[in-house]
C-alpha cells in the first residue's frame, strides 16, 4: 500500500488516511513506524496557526525485529521520516486564537558609554584648574613668593627682604616727631548752628563798636536834617548821653524808634494818638522784633516788599524803601552807632523780613 506524497509547498490538508485495523502485538508498548509517522502527520493539525519547529513532538522509533514480526507491515523499505528540526510551511486557514502583536525588544545598551568617560575627563580638568589658578596668583600677588630673575622655583625675594631691612633703618627728625596736631574746634554741626554762631559774633562786633563810640564820647551832633530824612526827632539827644524817650516809647534816634515812626506815617498816624507804640508793636530791644512778629501772628518772610522791616539777628531793623533786583535799599538810624540816618543797598537774602502790621 502506497503512502502519500506531500506536494512540498503545502501538506494540509491532508488526503484522509485510513487507519489500519488493529493488529494485537506482542510488542504493545512500541509503535509501529507507520503509527510514528501518522503521528507526526497529525502533530500540526492539533496545534494550527502554530509553527512546526515549536510543537513537532518527539518521535520514538521502534527497533527493526518489532517491524518485521509484524505479518502485516510490508517488507517494502519505505522513505525516512521527515526530521523534526525541518521547518515546516505555516497553515494559511483561520486561527482560533487571537493574533499576538509583536512585542519588540528594546535594544540592548552597549555595555560601556561615553558620558562617564567625558564626566571623568570634566573632572579631572576642573581638579587641574582648582590647582594651577591659585598656584598662579599666589606667585603674581605675593612678593614674597615671587619669582625672582635667575633664580629657580618660587624662591623668597631678595629684593623684598631688601626693602623690609631698609624700612627698619628710617630716621624722623625731632622737628617733625615734636610737631603737634591741631584741629580746629566748633560746637555747632549743623547749618543752623553755623549760622547762628555767624550771626552772634556779628552782633558782639557790633555791640563793641557801639561800646568804643559811647566810651570816646562821640556820636553825631546833626546841624540840619539829612536828605531824605522825615524823623521827627532827629536832632533829639540819644539815650547813651541822656537822652530820653521819644513818644513812641523808644529812645531818641535809635533804629527801632525810626522804624516805629514809619510804620505810623505808613498808617496815616503822625501825631498823637500813636497808631502803633512800644506797648502794641514789639517791646524791647530789635533783637526781640521777629519774636513778637510772630507772637502778633503778623508774616514774616524771607522775600522783601517795600514798606517791610528789615529785621537782623545782631539787634538791628532797618525800613524797606524799595525793592530791586536781588536787591534791597534800606532807610536806618544808628547803623554804624552814630545815631544818625543812613542808606545803604543790601541782597535779598542778608534780612528776615517783617511785612508791615494791620
Amino acid at each position: 500500500m502506497g503512502e502519500p506524497e506531500s506536494s512540498g509547498e503545502d501538506f494540509w490538508p491532508f488526503a484522509s488516511i485510513e487507519p489500519e485495523p488493529h493488529v494485537p502485538d506482542h510488542n504493545a508498548g512500541f509503535a509501529t513506524r507507520r503509527e510514528a509517522r501518522t503521528a507526526e502527520r497529525r502533530g500540526p493539525r492539533r496545534g494550527r496557526g502554530s509553527r512546526a519547529s515549536a510543537s513537532t513532538p518527539e518521535v520514538t522509533t521502534t527497533p527493526a525485529s518489532a517491524a518485521q514480526a509484524d505479518p502485516t507491515v510490508p517488507s517494502a523499505p519505505l522513505p525516512p521520516a521527515p526530521s523534526v528540526a525541518e521547518e515546516l510551511p505555516p497553515y494559511a486557514g483561520p486561527s482560533r486564537t487571537a493574533p499576538r502583536k509583536p512585542v519588540t525588544a528594546p535594544p540592548a545598551r552597549p555595555a560601556s558609554s561615553t558620558k562617564p568617560a567625558r564626566r571623568s575627563r570634566g573632572a579631572g580638568r576642573t581638579v587641574a584648574t582648582m590647582l594651577v589658578v591659585p598656584a598662579l596668583v599666589g606667585t603674581l600677588a605675593l612678593p614674597a613668593y615671587a619669582l625672582v630673575p635667575g633664580d629657580s622655583g618660587f624662591a623668597t625675594s631678595d629684593r623684598f627682604n631688601q626693602s623690609q631691612a631698609e624700612a627698619q633703618d628710617v630716621i624722623v627728625s625731632d622737628l617733625a616727631a615734636a610737631a603737634s596736631v591741631s584741629r580746629d574746634g566748633y560746637a555747632a554741626v549743623t547749618a543752623g548752628e553755623l549760622e547762628q554762631v555767624r550771626l552772634a559774633e556779628q552782633r558782639a562786633a557790633w555791640e563793641a563798636q557801639a561800646a568804643a563810640a559811647r566810651a570816646a564820647g562821640g556820636y553825631s551832633v546833626v546841624a540840619e536834617q539829612a536828605e531824605g530824612d522825615d524823623y521827627p526827632w532827629w536832632n533829639q539827644t540819644p539815650n547813651d548821653y541822656g537822652g530820653g524817650l521819644s513818644p513812641l516809647g523808644y529812645y531818641y534816634r535809635e533804629c527801632v524808634d525810626f522804624v516805629a515812626w514809619r510804620m505810623n506815617r505808613d498808617a496815616g498816624s503822625t501825631a498823637a494818638p500813636w497808631r502803633w507804640v512800644w506797648a502794641n508793636l514789639a517791646s524791647g530791644s530789635a533783637y526781640r522784633w521777629e519774636s513778637e512778629w510772630r507772637n502778633h501772628g503778623w508774616v514774616v518772610s524771607s522775600e522783601p516788599v517795600t514798606g517791610a522791616v528789615a529785621w537782623f539777628p545782631y539787634n538791628h531793623v532797618a525800613y524797606v524803601q524799595s525793592v530791586g533786583d536781588g536787591t534791597v535799599v534800606l532807610e536806618e538810624y544808628n547803623w554804624n552807632s552814630d545815631h544818625s540816618y543812613h542808606t545803604r543797598t543790601i541782597a535779598w537774602g542778608d534780612a528776615i523780613y517783617l511785612y508791615p502790621p494791620k
